[in-house]
Order: structure tokens, then C-alpha cells, then sequence
């Protein structure tokens, strides 16, 4: 079985080994680092939950934050006497009227794919454009070996990219199908030293899964699932934590783990899981066959999981278009920054992963729609009583572009009731921890490293000033203005224009249209 739920997937994302994407150029971008790099009168939001506080100026010396020093008082001139001085050779950025945040990290990251003909620099950029500095990609699609060799650029800023966690799949690159609890272990060792950040789960027998998991977190790695419909009856996400899986993706195998009525997912009788406007159509009716919010089964799995330390990473905004198509179809980035290859794979098809749009309609969405309360009620009411929720993006797919889905995430977690400094704390902190790298990032603080966002607007206000194309307002002289998009990123110290690396993704996305002739037109418009 776990042999087969892999070839499907590999058919499905089409990012098998030895078919990767274009790879990322050597570096042209970033000033830095500075022997001293000093971000002055900023308002800061920590990543803590702490609200937001300023003005203040960030003193970064090579990559580290050594002091965050208060130097007014809000709406008052700012005594240049009571600032810290700029060392020779430093470096200063005005960030008056400025929302300082730690890098945001996306849980849910794939680097591209071949069927979709994206080149790493162009997703790279896209995240890098709005502020995202680290990103986890679930099961290296493009391979291990290359995920690696990008990780390795990245850390040393040969390449313009975020940070990257690679976690491969379960059993890929095995020659046989890993089929006993020996076989299993094996594999998870000979994964961990060929230096992979953690492992991505599918599904197996529970013998393997059990091994394989317990394996895994005995050597100090992490791990995550897409608890898949083809094992789940057999091995849900409870099973998972209590093996000592760290982490799960979406919500496969969560409301498996409470169904009522039946121990499995009501499917049609001529439901195929290959086909994928079965899967997805029926997923959107799996919630209400779930225990009721705050019944006893209910509270019983989630207080199981947050005993284990288990984190959410919902990735909301991949499905969003299950419950409003023409929203994501229509959104206003896909004009300027979407790649007619990318574009095209979007379009209904029965070959391409995620555009299942064979008849999908007003029952369909629906559905989704009640599905989103559903699902929305039990991730606020985890982060209520203590469990760790993360945010991620799983983008490349289904109407969802690269760093601007990541933004539509942290709306869809504001939605499911977060404040906003939660939203925030989910996309910094509590990334940072499921990682395991809280020690150096996730956090605004001296001793951490200078991996940072800069925002031009207040996100508490409007998270939408997230979006690279920033936010529609009316100015004082009634004329129509955009506000907000993220000023600059800063990783490791490296000061990053985020708006010129959009720019940069225009123009790929300008050239390809000129080399084609493509005008982007919405399905089936002749």
C-alpha cells in the first residue's frame, strides 16, 4: 500500500527525482551584512503575543540582534541624543511610521514543481517579496539531494531564498516497498544521514508507521503528515502523536480519529480516490460526520494531542477554492505574477494535482463552506486551551500563488477567531518552535538572529497590508492609493528590497507572456 500511495503522489505532483525544476542563480540581490545595521524608530511586534510597542530602533551587528533600545515617545520628535550611535561602516534604515515582525515562516512550503513549470527563483522570490525567510518543504519533491543542495546555498547566501527545512517523503527513494518495522528503521536512519530536516507521512501499515515514527523521533528528527484516505482507516493522526509524530498538515486523519456513527468515511459507492473530484468533493463532507464541537470524543482527541506537544499546520488557503472558486480563480496577483505554465495548470484538468474542477458548483461549495466552520472551530479552540498552531501555504496548487497564499492563511486564521497577534505568533513563535529553531528565530529579541520583516502599515489593523500588492484605500484627498506590502526582508542580517523582488517576478512573468503570446483568460472563454 505505502509503495502505491507513492507512485500516486508522484504522479500527482509530477516533482519526481531526477525531473526538478530549474535552480535557483547565484545571488544578485541583498546589501549586507553590516558590521552594524541599525532600523530606526520602528514599531515592533515581537512574535511573543506581546502587543506592539515604539518607537524604537533595532541595533543588528553581522546577523545578530544585540539590543532593541527605546528612544521616544509616540507621535513626539524623537531626541537624535538618545538614539545609539551608528558605528563607521554601519549601515541606518528610517522605519519611522514602519511594523518591524520577525521572518515569517511558511510550515508548508513546496519549491515549485516541473508540471507547473515554476523556477525555484521565481517561487524563492515570491516568498522572499513578502517577508517569509523560512519555509519547510514537505517531502522534497524536487529530490532530496537538490532540496539539500538549495538548503545549503541558502544558509550561505549564495542564492536569494528563504531558509529551508527539508523533509522527504516516507520511503522515497527506496528500491523496494518498506513493508516490516526493520525495513522501516532502516530507512528512517539512512534518510537522517543524508542530512534531511525530518520526514513527510502519507500513510503505511501501522507496524511501519509506528516503527517508522518512533524511529524518527528517537534520532531527534521532526515529522509531519497528509494522513491520506488510502491508510487512515487504519492509522490516524491520534496514533501519530502518540508515536511521537510532531506535527500534522490540513486535517487528514483529524476527523477520522472522532467520526460518529461509523468507524469510516462515508464514501459513495462508486467513490475513486484517483479521481480527484471524488476525493475532494466528498472530503468536504467529512467534518459533519465528525463529533460535535466540545462533545466528548471531541474534547477527548484534542486534549490528546496537546498532551503530546502536537502542532496544527492547517493550511486553510489551499482549500480555499473548494468553497469560493471564482474568488481565488479571480484574485488580482494571478494578472501580473502568475506564470502562463502555472496558470495553466490550474485550469480544470484530470491530470494536473489540485484542479479537480470536472463539476463543481453551488452544492460543492456549500459543503466546503460548512466543512471551513467546522474545521475552524476545533483549530481556534486548540490554540484556546494551550496547543501549538502554525501557519503554512502548500502553494503552487489550486488557484494558491506562492507567498500571496501565504497572507490569504493568516486572513483564514483571523477567520477562524485568532487576534491578529495570534495570527502573527502562529506565523513566528510557534513556527520557530515546531521547527526546533526557537533558540535563533521566531522572535524579536537580543541573542536572535536577524531574520526580520518590515512592513509598511500596521498588520494588527489589516493583515492585508501583508500582500505584496498591498491594501485599496482613500487617502484624505478622496484618491484611490495602495497601502502596505512588505518594505524590506531581512535574513541574516542581509537587507533585502521586497518590492524589487516582486518587481523581478513581474518581469519573469512579463517575459514568458511575450515569449508565448499568452493573455490569461478564465476557463473555457474563447
Amino acid at each position: 500500500m505505502q509503495k502505491m500511495l507513492l507512485a500516486i503522489l508522484s504522479l500527482l505532483f509530477m516533482t519526481t527525482v531526477g525531473a526538478q525544476i530549474t535552480p535557483s542563480p547565484l545571488v544578485k540581490e541583498g546589501q549586507g551584512p553590516y558590521t552594524q545595521l541599525i532600523l530606526r524608530g520602528a514599531m515592533v511586534i515581537n512574535g511573543t503575543g506581546s502587543p506592539a510597542y515604539g518607537p524604537v530602533d533595532i541595533i543588528i551587528e553581522n546577523n545578530k540582534i544585540v539590543r532593541i533600545a527605546n528612544v521616544g515617545n509616540p507621535g513626539m520628535p524623537i531626541d537624535p541624543k538618545s538614539r545609539p550611535a551608528l558605528k563607521a561602516g554601519g549601515k541606518e534604515i528610517d522605519c519611522s511610521g514602519k511594523y518591524v515582525l520577525p521572518g515569517l515562516i511558511d510550515m508548508h512550503g513546496h519549491i515549485g514543481g516541473r508540471a507547473q513549470g515554476t523556477p525555484a527563483e521565481y517561487v524563492f522570490k515570491l516568498w522572499m517579496a513578502h517577508g517569509i525567510t523560512t519555509i519547510r518543504d514537505p517531502s522534497a519533491g524536487n529530490g532530496l539531494e537538490w532540496v539539500l543542495d538549495h538548503k545549503k546555498k541558502s544558509a550561505a547566501n549564495s542564492i536569494t531564498a528563504p531558509r529551508i527545512h527539508a523533509y522527504t517523503a516516507f520511503g522515497q527513494g527506496s528500491k523496494s516497498p518498506i513493508i516490516n518495522a526493520e525495513q522501516a528503521k532502516a530507512w528512517v536512519n539512512d534518510n537522517a544521514a543524508k542530512g534531511a530536516d525530518g520526514i513527510k507521512f502519507f500513510g503505511a501499515s501501522p507496524e511501519v508507521m509506528d516503527a517508522a515514527i518512533r524511529e524518527n523521533k528517537k534520532l531527534g528528527l521532526r515529522s509531519t503528515a497528509h494522513h491520506a484516505q488510502l491508510d487512515v482507516a487504519r492509522w490516524n493522526v491520534v496514533q501519530s502523536a502518540k508515536a511521537g509524530m510532531t506535527s500534522m498538515e490540513h486535517w487528514y486523519g483529524l476527523p477520522e480519529a472522532m467520526l460518529e456513527n461509523g468507524t469510516l468515511q462515508n464514501y459513495p459507492a462508486d467513490y475513486n480516490y484517483n479521481n480527484e473530484q471524488h476525493r475532494f468533493e466528498e472530503a468536504g463532507k467529512l467534518w459533519k460526520q465528525a463529533a460535535a464541537p466540545y462533545s466528548e470524543k471531541w474534547n477527548k482527541v484534542m486534549n490528546e494531542l496537546i498532551a503530546a506537544d502536537f502542532t496544527l499546520d492547517p493550511t486553510m488557503n489551499i482549500y480555499e477554492a473548494n468553497r469560493d472558486l471564482m474568488r481565488a480563480r479571480r484574485a488580482e496577483w494571478h494578472e501580473d505574477y502568475t506564470l502562463p505554465s502555472l496558470w495553466k495548470f490550474y485550469e480544470p484538468s484530470r491530470v494536473s494535482h489540485g484542479s479537480y474542477w470536472h463539476s463543481w458548483g453551488t452544492e460543492q461549495e456549500i459543503e466546503w463552506k460548512n466543512n471551513y466552520k467546522l474545521w475552524m472551530t476545533f483549530i481556534n479552540e486548540y490554540k484556546n486551551r494551550g496547543g501549538r498552531v502554525t501557519a503554512g501555504s502548500d502553494n503552487g496548487f489550486i488557484y494558491q500563488l506562492y507567498g500571496f497564499g501565504f497572507v490569504r492563511e493568516l486572513e483564514l486564521l483571523r477567520e477562524a477567531g485568532f487576534q491578529p497577534l495570534e495570527v502573527i505568533r502562529a506565523a513566528t513563535m510557534h513556527a520557530s518552535q515546531a521547527l526546533g529553531v526557537d533558540k535563533e528565530l521566531g522572535t524579536i529579541e537580543p541573542g536572535k538572529l536577524a531574520d526580520l520583516c518590515v512592513v509598511d502599515g500596521n498588520p494588527l489593523k489589516n493583515l492585508q497590508y501583508f500582500y505584496g500588492t498591498g491594501a485599496i484605500e482613500l487617502n484624505d484627498q478622496n484618491e484611490i492609493i495602495r497601502k502596505g506590502g512588505v518594505v524590506y526582508t531581512i535574513k541574516d542580517g542581509i537587507v533585502y528590497d521586497a518590492k524589487k523582488l516582486l518587481a523581478d517576478v513581474k518581469e519573469m512573468v512579463d517575459a514568458e507572456k511575450k515569449k508565448t503570446g499568452w493573455q490569461l483568460k478564465q476557463p473555457g472563454v474563447k
